[in-house]
């Protein structure tokens, strides 16, 4: 049984979704995994990973670090679960550049090069934004590129964490 719930964030309202144990799902709504077809798989109903995730929530729109994580659960590709990983190693306050994730990606895997453009791909299939903080992906010139939420709340974001947006 998956479940859902809204939360109002700052930066306007974010849907949770998840079952017993794991969040599974975090977007803006209006915004790319917002659709109805998914919202009727799921329950309305409050559960323990759900309270969790707005407990973390409340603290990290507050401008602080949260020092727990609710429990994820990735349903994805290799490729894209191995990206999302390296997504989850970014610190808070700190950015990466698509290049960066692709280079150590390819050192992992014992292979020359790998696409950024790839990388970007995955990064776009993240199902759990902000707790999985592809808001911290640039572009290899430094500028702001591909939120699903939207570039603004992508550089709110960013600024939250104490980064200086203008220079992107």
């Amino acid at each position: 049984m998956y479940f859902l719930q809204s939360y109002q964030s700052p930066l306007g309202e974010i849907y949770l979704a998840g079952n017993d144990e794991y969040l599974t799902g975090l977007w803006f709504k209006g915004k790319q995994y917002d659709n109805n077809a998914l919202m009727s798989e799921y329950r309305v109903e409050t559960v323990r990973v759900l309270e969790e995730t707005k407990s973390w929530l409340d603290i990290y729109f507050q401008g602080k670090k949260p020092d727990f994580m609710p429990q994820v659960e990735i349903n994805a590709s290799s490729f894209t679960a191995s990206v999302l990983e390296h997504l989850r190693e970014i610190p808070y306050g700190k950015t990466v550049t698509y290049g960066y994730i692709a280079y150590i990606l390819a050192r992992e895997r014992g292979i020359g090069h790998m696409s950024a453009q790839a990388v970007g791909n995955a990064v776009g299939r993240n199902p759990i934004s902000i707790i999985i903080p592809c808001h911290r992906v640039i572009g290899s010139n430094g500028n702001l590129t591909g939120y699903a939420g939207g570039l603004e709340r992508k550089a709110a974001l960013l600024r939250l964490e104490g980064i200086d947006t203008e220079k992107m």
